[in-house]
């Protein structure tokens, strides 16, 4: 029998990471979870939880690198987000520079640190939002959350051409409007309808598409 696939997931332990975690769960990958603080639904469902990581920082990143030693990742999901308001005329520039770090360099450093142990054929995946995209923007406001999942976007796409000598796929998700904490379940869909969109987009991605910038629906989005 072959070996199980290795499936990492940062912000693991709630909402749309911990509904990836049961996706992948059931088709019999080895689900990785990671997280600041786990919780009892996360550690039900993984196979591991690393736990305690701050990927903002090199101390979190050391850690989850630690944790990870030996293993041969099939697919990497960078799910860890936040999404905070900032209005004209009132902008918090410390809030833009935490969603900065958490929403696009953390997705980039985690990358940077596993990309030796991703199998070739392996995948990434960056939990973006369509509110990086500058073509869509026609309501304004959130800075931050709208400056970070563009640069995220920009980070994902440069990952997907150096990476594609490598074997390594890489997009950019949007998981649509998702009943979750951090719009305080006001969404139009579940965790679980969410999860099963972007599992689609996963499997769909190849080296031929690596790069693009879809809505969990199939829809490509505009940059």
């Amino acid at each position: 029998m072959s070996e199980p696939q290795v499936v990492v997931i940062t912000g693991a332990n709630r909402g749309i990471g911990l509904e990836l975690a049961r996706h992948y769960a059931r088709e019999g990958c080895e689900v990785i979870g990671v997280c600041r603080r786990s919780s009892d639904e996360l550690a039900a469902v993984a196979n591991q939880v690393i736990d305690g990581v701050d990927v903002t920082t090199d101390a979190g990143i050391d850690a989850l690198k630690t944790g990870l030693a030996g293993k041969s990742i099939s697919l990497l999901i960078n799910n860890a987000g936040l999404l905070q308001d900032e209005q004209l005329g009132n902008i918090d520039f410390d809030s833009i520079r935490t969603q900065m770090e958490i929403n696009a360099y953390a997705p980039l450093r985690v990358t940077e640190a596993l990309v030796p142990q991703i199998r070739e054929g392996g995948k990434i995946a960056n939990i973006t939002s369509r509110m990086g995209s500058i073509a869509d923007n026609d309501s304004g406001g959130r800075y931050g959350y709208r400056a970070s999942k563009a640069a995220l976007n920009a980070f994902g796409k440069s990952l997907a051409v150096d990476l594609k000598p490598r074997g390594i796929a890489v997009a950019q998700l949007h998981p649509g409007y998702v009943k979750t904490r951090m719009v305080n379940f006001g969404g139009l869909i579940t965790p679980e309808e969410s999860a099963k969109g972007l599992a689609e987009r996963i499997a769909n991605l190849n080296l031929e598409n690596s790069g693009s910038f879809w809505h969990s629906n199939g829809e490509e989005l505009p940059w």
